[in-house]
């Protein structure tokens, strides 16, 4: 189907205006199909438009009372010609319940049987669940009826009223974008509240019972602590009813706005322990979606390169709010370790964009810039214009641009403008450096006789001069900290600050957007201060760092991992921990050094270090998954299957079980007779897609033919078995047995996007991609694939991110021989 350009949609909104949506769902109609029926009413100013609907099968549209030959419908676009002034069109279609995570999504619950649905619309997923003008300046109010089995409940934009058994009717809705239109349908577990007149609900799949029911107070305390902080800080209520919170079987995303009834991914209903970094994360994406109530349904950009903006916005909002108005105390030490890295990965990769883009691109192409700058990078600009701005002009043009906007559509240029009459001075020159112009700074620190010296190089392909509001850190040799405030506005800056100080960090708090780089000494006698550094985001900010400088072939990888290696005994964060230990995986063991020894002595490290956490803490479970990952003993982790030698205090709860077995499946220790054994413990969904990776990972010719078939072959296969196929796959314990599947995935990975569509289509590219396979000849076919307009255009994406990270690796490689 060809995507909406930017000059067609202009085209189209400025010939319609669309009046209401009533759409019917009759979703008793069998597994495979749904019936939708939509009545849409319009006015027009042009004779003609076209309309975007994707059935399984037209069965007839009718405008103003006259049939449209639905033989028209071509590639996703009916034509619709002798438009009036007023129009009445009726649509009758019947729809395929997806299975990608996008349209009418249908799912099974391995555990029971009971069947889920949700509808997920975002970008141009709409279509496929009701026939639309689906562009995001088209706002419409919705009207819903949906027919469901009796037993099932419906959830939906509006209030949702069972009128008959299986008969539901939606209340209308204020004007939405086709993006954010939903249901979720089916026999979900729901717990309500209310807070402030306002109706709250969670709900989840039956099988989740008891762990909604335990997660449910925590979800709905941050839930009204949150908005109890955005009506103060906006001054304008929200709007939209009631508010749903939807776990939904097999979603993509981590969650999807859809104003009054947001859908979540159904794993954050924590079935087994988790670490308090990952209840923290999911206090954020409750926040985040929050936040986009106001900032992006209220008020909607007119076109997707806006979009940065919505998730920007709602990214520095989630941290800051949760750290203003809830329990959770350590958003901006994960925005450090895990937000901002996968941020500035993406910045300084070959497909870099600005945070604002020009509309030059059409709606599935700007699906390519939902990345880690449309977050990330663009939530520490906004953090730095509330700094720059001060906080009462940044709050009162955000009220201005809700206040004035509300219910329709605006653009950056407006919200410019409310900053401006707010006070703010000179933004267009602040936003064309920060905003305009891709890439990031480097900032380090030098020490001359009398202080510091702060230095700030843009890059040579990008430059700009770009102010940052940020501190400089200087520790003595037993971690203690003074810090100065310092506007780093020229090339270089001086910072009253003694220079003897053991180590210099620039940006100590984490404020701005910047490669930080620190000076030799500060290097030498970070093994001995670090650990002593009681702020965890300035921890954060040197790991950062050494990652960064080892991805550039600036500092050897070695000194990296000894610097984790060294951090691990003493590190008290969960985040932290994980991260680290992560990077290891992603980065450092197999990539930038050999597998072996480093695997065994990390292996080491954190078998140590195991025994002396706390039993029972979050941190103790963090190294606990570290361990397990790269653990070699598979009599110790089958012991620990059997509850034997297991450290008190440690869970061996069904999550931590499989943890487990995905290790000796890797070592070859276990195979599918254990992995099915399993699985009759854990009937679940979860156990299934949790058996799924285990199964791609053992080491034998037929479990990767099998898994690789499931990849590349099977349109069927619901997306989290995909990924975990995709997950399990690769090793770099496994290199000679997987050798023969780097050609392979590069002769048939463009074929997937014949079976699957949108989102999945490029995760899975990501995902199957051959990491381990670090040699220039992966270098020439990926850059061939990117060349290939013919191939989607997220594979392609995913491809030249994947091959541009393949080249630091060679780099590293180069410069660094281990």
């Amino acid at each position: 189907m060809p995507s909406l350009t930017v000059d067609g949609a202009r085209t189209r909104a400025a010939a319609l205006t669309v009046q209401s949506y009533d759409v019917d769902l009759d979703l008793t109609q069998g597994e495979r199909t749904f019936g939708s029926t939509t009545t849409i009413r319009f006015t027009a100013t042009a004779t003609s438009t076209w309309l975007d609907v994707k059935p399984d099968e037209l069965t007839s549209v009718t405008l103003n009372g006259t049939a449209v030959d639905v033989a028209g419908l071509n590639d996703g676009r009916l034509e619709l010609t002798g438009l009036r002034s007023d129009n009445e069109l009726v649509v009758v279609a019947s729809m395929l319940y997806s299975h990608d995570g996008e349209g009418l999504h249908r799912a099974v619950d391995a555990a029971d049987g009971l069947v889920y649905t949700y509808a997920m619309s975002f970008l141009d997923a709409a279509p496929r669940i009701f026939a639309c003008f689906d562009q995001p300046d088209l706002k419409a109010p919705y009207r819903m009826t949906v027919t469901a089995p009796p037993e099932w409940i419906v959830l939906g934009n509006g209030a949702a009223t069972q009128v008959s058994p299986g008969r539901w009717e939606l209340a209308e809705t204020p004007p939405l974008s086709t993006y954010f239109v939903t249901v979720v349908a089916g026999p979900y577990h729901q717990l309500t509240d209310s807070h402030d007149g306002i109706p709250l609900s969670v709900v989840a799949r039956q099988s989740l019972k008891e762990a909604l029911e335990r997660e449910a107070g925590d979800i709905f305390e941050v839930t009204k602590q949150s908005f109890d902080e955005y009506h103060r800080m906006f001054g304008y209520r929200y709007p939209f009813g009631e508010y749903h919170q939807a776990f939904v079987p097999e979603f993509n995303a981590g969650a999807m706005e859809n104003p009054g009834c947001v859908t979540f991914r159904d794993p954050m209903v924590f079935r087994s322990a988790v670490t308090d970094g990952e209840r923290s994360n999911r206090a954020r994406t409750v926040v985040h979606e929050m936040a986009h109530q106001w900032f992006g349904d209220i008020v909607t950009m007119e076109w997707w390169n806006d979009l940065w903006l919505n998730e920007s916005f709602a990214e520095y909002m989630a941290h800051r709010v949760s750290t203003d108005a809830t329990r959770y105390t350590d958003n901006w030490i994960d925005f450090a370790f895990i937000r901002k890295w996968w941020g500035l990965q993406a910045d300084q990769r070959s497909s870099t964009h600005p945070v604002a883009a020009d509309a030059v691109k059409d709606a599935l192409a700007s699906l390519d810039d939902f990345d880690g700058i449309s977050y990330a990078k663009g939530a520490a600009v906004l953090k730095q214009l509330a700094a720059y701005l001060g906080d009462d002009v940044f709050l009162a043009g955000v009220r201005a641009h809700i206040e004035s906007n509300q219910f329709g559509n605006a653009t950056f240029a407006d919200l410019v403008g409310k900053w401006t009459e707010a006070g703010a001075v000179d933004l267009d020159t602040w936003a064309r450096n920060w905003l305009r112009t891709p890439g990031l700074d480097t900032i380090s620190a030098s020490r001359t006789g009398a202080g510091i010296t702060l230095r700030r190089v843009a890059p040579a392909e990008y430059p700009a001069e770009r102010p940052h509001k940020l501190t400089v850190g200087g520790y003595d040799a037993d971690g203690r900290a003074t810090t100065v405030d310092v506007l780093l506005d020229a090339d270089e800056v001086a910072v009253e600050l003694d220079p003897s100080l053991a180590v210099v960090i620039p940006d100590a708090g984490d404020d701005s957007w910047a490669k930080i780089r620190l000076d030799a000494d500060s290097l030498a006698n970070l093994p001995a201060v670090l650990p002593k550094i009681s702020d965890g985001v300035t921890r954060a900010v040197v790991l950062n760092s050494i990652r960064d400088a080892v991805a550039d072939a600036e500092l050897d990888p070695k000194l990296g991992f000894d610097v984790l290696v060294g951090m691990l005994p003493h590190e008290t964060s969960d985040i932290a921990v994980a991260t680290m230990v992560g990077w290891a995986n992603s980065h450092l063991l197999g990539i930038y050094l050999p597998y072996q020894p480093y695997r065994g002595q990390l292996a080491a490290t954190l078998a140590a270090r195991l025994r002396t956490t706390a039993a029972g803490s979050s941190l103790q479970l963090a190294v606990a998954r570290g361990y397990v990952r790269f653990a070699d003993e598979a009599d110790v982790l089958k012991g620990w299957l059997a509850g034997e030698g297991v450290p008190d205090g440690l869970a061996m709860d069904a999550d931590l079980r499989w943890t487990v077995l995905l290790q000796l499946a890797r070592l070859g220790a276990v195979g599918d007779a254990e992995i099915d054994a399993e699985l009759q413990r854990d009937t679940s969904s979860e156990g299934v897609v949790h058996a799924t990776r285990c199964r791609a990972a053992l080491p034998t010719p037929a479990a990767k033919e099998r898994a690789w078939t499931q990849i590349m072959t099977d349109a069927d296969v619901a997306n989290y078995e995909l990924y975990a196929a995709c997950e399990g796959f690769w090793h770099p314990g496994q290199l000679e047995l997987t050798a023969p599947y780097v050609d392979r995935y590069f002769a048939e990975i463009a074929g997937t996007e014949k079976l699957r569509s949108g989102w999945v289509v490029a995760s899975s590219a990501k995902l199957a991609f051959p990491r381990y396979a670090v040699e220039q000849a992966i270098v020439t076919r990926a850059a061939d694939l990117v060349a290939d307009e013919s191939v989607a255009a997220g594979i392609r994406r995913s491809v030249g991110d994947s091959v541009d990270d393949l080249k630091r690796a060679l780099a590293v490689r180069s410069a660094f021989a281990h």
